[in-house]
């Protein structure tokens, strides 16, 4: 296992992106309805694997659709409740949920702001965000990330589009982040660091 990957074991607090990191992302659309939302493959094992290793594991997700017009905020927070139950009922745990439904990208709840971040941290006084994991993947999530001082961690299917913000590892999924505390795993795939 490089060693570098390895340093991400130190963390204490993990904060996830939902949509493309949880649960399948729709292109061009939002998940407007629970029978819309599907998680990604072994995307609830890992939150099971990864609720073991963080002390606090907290989801903040950008869900303007709702401002938008597509969905009604009840249908976000009804897909949340069904996402915390189902990672409950498997051995896992969802800390906190915060979303942010506003179009305008200098809301301070929107990312890349922190607003979200600060929320989470009123309530988990003990969140550190020198020592926190930010998993994502988009732009925004990166940036959010960078913002607080978190490590930063990429998820992505092909190359990124762009150049900058640079994460600090780049991995495929979530799962393969799960298997990194794995006992005696050994640790393989395509996941790399990026050049930062």
């Amino acid at each position: 296992m490089n060693p570098n990957i390895s340093r991400l074991k130190t963390k204490h607090f993990l904060f996830l992106d939902r949509d493309g990191v949880i649960n399948v992302h729709r292109p061009n659309d939002y998940v407007k309805a629970l029978d819309e939302f599907v998680f990604l493959p072994r995307a609830l094992e890992a939150l099971v694997k990864l609720s073991k290793h963080f002390s606090r594991i907290v989801i903040v997700t950008n869900q303007r659709g709702v401002s938008k017009g597509k969905m009604h905020e009840s249908a976000v927070q009804e897909v949340h409740a069904y996402l915390q139950k189902q990672v409950e009922d498997a051995g896992g745990k969802i800390d906190g949920i915060y979303y942010c439904i506003h179009l305008d990208d200098n809301h301070p709840n929107r990312k890349p702001n922190s607003g979200m971040a600060f929320e989470a941290k009123k309530h988990f006084p003990e969140i550190d965000f020198s020592q926190s994991m930010m998993v994502g993947d988009s732009r925004s999530d990166i940036e959010f990330g960078n913002r607080l001082g978190m490590t930063t961690v990429l998820i992505k299917k092909e190359k990124p589009g762009w150049q900058k913000p640079v994460p600090d590892f780049i991995f495929s999924s979530l799962a393969a982040i799960a298997e990194l505390w794995e006992d005696n795993a050994n640790y393989i795939g395509e996941d790399a660091l990026a050049n930062k």
